[in-house]
């Protein structure tokens, strides 16, 4: 039976620290790769927000808009 040298147990080692540290180093990447990914999901979120806040405004200047428009009509009628 062989034994095991200390350069053996050394280089094991060595390449244990190295995977070691590779899977350390993907995990933060995907860590950081899934706040990006939170952070435009919530941009976007203010934006669909922000835009249909803008419509709804936009639709009630049009129903303002029609309704005085139709008043002045009816007026224009009583006065015929």
């Amino acid at each position: 039976m062989r034994s095991a040298s200390p350069r053996n147990l050394r280089g094991l080692a060595v390449m244990r620290l190295l995977a070691v540290a590779a899977c350390v180093c993907l995990l933060g990447a995907g860590a950081a790769g899934c706040s990006t990914t939170q952070e435009k999901a919530a941009a976007k979120q203010i934006e669909s927000e922000h835009i249909l806040k803008a419509r709804e405004a936009e639709e009630k200047a049009k129903a303002k808009k029609k309704h005085q428009h139709a008043k002045s009509k009816a007026k224009s009628k009583e006065g015929k």
